[in-house]
């Protein structure tokens, strides 16, 4: 069981605030009273990107948290003001390779990304790490870590590394600047070179999720695969001053060859062992979190070829829904898409579920099908087309809502969480420029760790 599915019963619904961005502001779109279905869109594939990107980087802008200018947790626009100051380590890492993409396609001039990235940089500077490792959540405000659960008041490697293979881009993309955009990536190599993945092997062939200044690793969640992890082994591997041996990884992550697969579904090989055992994949998220810089296009190792291992846990979550054995209304080749997000609980009120084909409840997560679009364009654009039909239910201030259900009358969560808007806007940058995959991958860093694990 990984972790995100292990926090499913730990997850407390909040809601964040709204902040005010800069010079940009997303003005949000007028939708009929009506919530009638909309007749198939007449938009052209490459608007539909644009409005998916543009819509959703509103998240890591407009309603970024106040004083850091770094990603929230969540944000629900109906109670704005709630729990404003959470804020997200690896949903910051993602939201810096989102603004990147805002420069990029013009949503914000260059200028007001580099005080926005500077603002960010300057917060995680200051805030509390532990072994160089930022915790889960921090305090926005102060800069202090927000226990995420029952001993979790520590350092998180995971959320640490998602942030990390932001900073890597931020540091690739402005090295060759002007002189303060120097300084920036210098700042943020400076950042991730900090972190002491060692530390995190409590001296063993193994990486370890959690360390608590209180608890030390009583959690002893060790990273194996094949889960969201990847990413973690990779830098730890990168570092320089604090860097791991390759058999933590062969030892940890591949666990010796016992994370290849031999099962098949729908035709298409599995090609790893997902955690938890299912022989359908499990959350879609994993095929996206450790791949929005890290390109997974001719990614192999001694056990696994990851390129082909994401295509089809992706057409395995697709083939499911067209298949769709429990009968759920709409699920097709245009409505597909399961992962961890927010849910619907029985009594009809919002939650936190993994879904999954093994966990499927009739909850559909936009995020899913969208942020697959490197590895199933024709088949991400469809269910694109899907969600944009229902724009007058789906589509708010901060891109297409979290999730929906058209099995309970088309019930909808309202609400956004910056772990899921991230890898929209980036994988759609992936799929259209290979923006983020570049950045990351030039990294000489990033390049020798890959050599050292044997990619």
């Amino acid at each position: 069981m990984t972790y995100r599915n292990f926090i499913v019963a730990l997850l407390i619904v909040v809601s964040l605030s709204s902040c005010g961005g800069d010079d940009y502001t997303y003005t949000p779109i007028e939708f009929p009273d009506d919530a009638t279905t909309v007749e198939e869109p007449n938009i052209t594939d490459e608007a539909l990107l644009d409005l998916t990107q543009e819509t959703t980087f509103a998240y890591f802008w407009d309603y970024a948290e106040s004083n850091s200018g770094a990603a929230k947790e969540r944000y629900h626009p109906k109670e704005p003001q709630k729990d404003a100051q959470v804020v997200t380590t690896g949903g910051s890492g993602f939201g810096l390779m989102a603004i990147l993409v805002g420069i990029e396609r013009g949503f914000i001039t260059r200028e007001q990304g580099v005080e926005r990235i500077e603002k960010i940089l300057d917060f995680f500077t200051v805030a509390d790490r532990f072994h160089g490792a930022w915790p889960h959540w921090l305090n926005g405000s102060t800069g202090n870590v927000i226990p995420f659960s029952d001993k979790d008041d520590g350092g998180d490697l995971v959320e640490t590394a998602f942030l990390a293979q932001g900073l890597i881009c931020i540091s690739e993309y402005f090295k060759n600047g002007t002189e303060a955009e120097k300084m920036l990536a210098n700042k943020a190599t400076e950042l991730w070179e900090g972190v002491e993945w060692n530390w995190y092997t409590q001296n063993q062939n193994a990486l370890y999720w959690h360390w608590s200044p209180t608890y030390g690793f009583d959690i002893n969640l060790e990273l194996k695969g094949y889960n969201e992890t990847l990413i973690t082994f990779i830098l730890a591997a990168a570092s320089t001053d604090y860097s791991i041996d390759k058999e933590v990884y062969t030892q940890g992550w591949a666990s010796n060859g016992g994370i290849a697969s031999n099962t098949n579904q729908y035709g298409y090989p599995l090609v790893v062992n997902h955690a938890g055992g299912s022989n359908y994949g499990g959350p879609l998220f994993w095929a996206h979190y450790s791949y929005l810089g890290l390109n997974p296009k001719e990614l192999s190792d001694q056990y696994v070829n990851y390129w082909t291992a994401n295509v089809n846990h992706t057409k395995i979550n697709l083939n499911y829904s067209i298949e769709n054995p429990k009968g759920f209304k709409d699920y097709s080749e245009n409505c597909w898409g399961l992962t961890a997000s927010y849910s619907r609980n029985n009594d009809g009120s919002i939650g936190y579920n993994a879904h999954q084909p093994s966990n499927d409840i009739g909850v559909i997560s936009p995020t899913a099908a969208i942020s697959s679009i490197v590895y199933t364009p024709e088949e991400s654009l469809k269910a694109m087309r899907y969600f944009y039909s229902h724009k007058d239910k789906l589509l708010g201030p901060a891109g297409f809502y979290d999730a929906f259900s058209p099995e309970y009358n088309f019930w909808v969560a309202d609400a956004y969480l910056a772990i899921d808007q991230g890898p929209q806007i980036i994988m759609i940058e992936n799929y259209r420029s290979g923006l983020l995959w570049n950045l990351f991958m030039q990294s000489e860093a990033v390049q020798n760790g890959l050599q050292k694990l044997g990619f």
